[in-house]
């Protein structure tokens, strides 16, 4: 039994180590991004230009400003610099995933609040 035990391991080892899942979080630091969500049974987009300090977000005709703050290069938390309701105010954590070339998987949720969600931005430009 352990010699079977003992080939079958390093096969397995083997397999684990060929899946490795993309994560470039330096190509998503800075750009222009576009995020699509279904809300409500509709298709919605909005656009945002990130720089190392800003985020800049267009939706539905109306934009908005958040500060950056950077934990690591993978990790960044948005506050946004004219909030109007009491949630505005909460910062937001946001934590990369993965990355496959132009799409960014990343989870995301109020700062303190174990409650998480995960989306997709889809990168169309450089600065």
């Amino acid at each position: 039994m352990k010699t079977k035990l003992l080939y079958f391991l390093p096969f397995l080892f083997l397999l684990a180590s060929c899946y490795n899942q993309e994560r470039n979080c330096a190509k998503f630091k800075t750009g222009k991004f576009e995020f699509t969500a279904e809300i409500n049974g509709e298709k919605k987009v909005s656009t945002f230009i990130r720089t190392e300090e800003l985020e800049i977000e267009t939706f539905e005709g109306k934009t908005d400003s958040a500060a950056i703050r950077w934990v690591n290069d993978c990790e960044f938390i948005l506050e946004k610099l004219n909030p109007k309701t009491m949630a505005d105010k909460k910062p937001v954590s946001i934590k990369i995933i993965t990355t496959d070339g132009d799409l960014c998987t990343f989870e995301y949720g109020y700062v303190g609040d174990a409650r998480r969600e995960r989306g997709t931005i889809k990168k169309i430009a450089d600065l």
